[in-house]
């Protein structure tokens, strides 16, 4: 009894690692696919194929393109959040505001190391599928409002409101994103517009930075 058991233990085991692998296989077949293409360019039969299942059996894995879209989303973006946590460490430890050299040394190199990744949220966070869409902006929503939340633990910003907190938070991921947009446009352009890049956004942020130390939270 107990080996029959320990038997059907192993081959239901065996039955969840098979579709867990077979799921990771679509995701990374629609990662390479979405690399020099719009998500909503890719269809189902391509994504089956490159996972080596037939079409129907896309959908013991997820419900729909849209589903498997947005799962992509959520996966890059804890690339994104790890990539920019990293950054804020040195905020926590110095209890100062972050320097922008520092932040932006980290981005720079995660960017290197997952650009597929990266080259998908910068795409289709104004692509055409709707549900993509709306899941970048959610994610990034919420990453700006665990900023704010670093932010307030800052003696200096500790008595600001909460709206003006995310607001400063919304504005350094847009600056952050803006720069991985044209780092990842300017593979081609030689290293001299990578440094142009890097220079203008950190001025960019050391702005925002001067000015929140002078904004008086609450005032008109």
């Amino acid at each position: 009894m107990t080996r029959t058991r320990h038997s059907s233990q192993r081959e239901t085991q065996s039955r969840a690692d098979r579709k867990n692998q077979t799921r990771q296989a679509l995701l990374d077949t629609t990662m390479e696919l979405v690399a020099e293409r719009s998500f909503g360019s890719i269809s189902l039969r391509e994504v089956a194929r490159g996972a080596g299942i037939v079409p129907t059996a896309f959908y013991r894995h997820f419900a729909s393109m849209e589903d498997l879209g947005v799962t992509l989303v959520e996966d890059s973006m804890r690339v994104l959040r790890r990539t920019l946590r990293e950054g804020r460490r040195d905020l926590a430890s110095r209890q100062v505001l972050p320097t922008a050299r520092i932040s932006l040394e980290i981005l720079m190199r995660h960017v290197r190391d997952n650009e597929s990744q990266f080259r998908f949220l910068i795409r289709e966070q104004h692509g055409g599928v709707t549900e993509i869409r709306r899941a970048i902006d959610t994610e990034l929503r919420l990453f700006a409002k665990e900023l704010a939340i670093d932010l307030a633990r800052l003696p200096d910003l500790a008595r600001w409101e909460a709206e003006d907190l995310e607001l400063a938070a919304d504005l350094i991921v847009t600056i952050m994103l803006t720069a991985v947009a044209e780092l990842l446009d300017g593979d081609r352009r030689g290293r001299d517009w990578e440094s142009d890049v890097v220079t203008r956004t950190e001025r960019q942020l050391v702005m925002v930075f001067l000015g929140m130390g002078r904004w008086r939270s609450g005032t008109e």
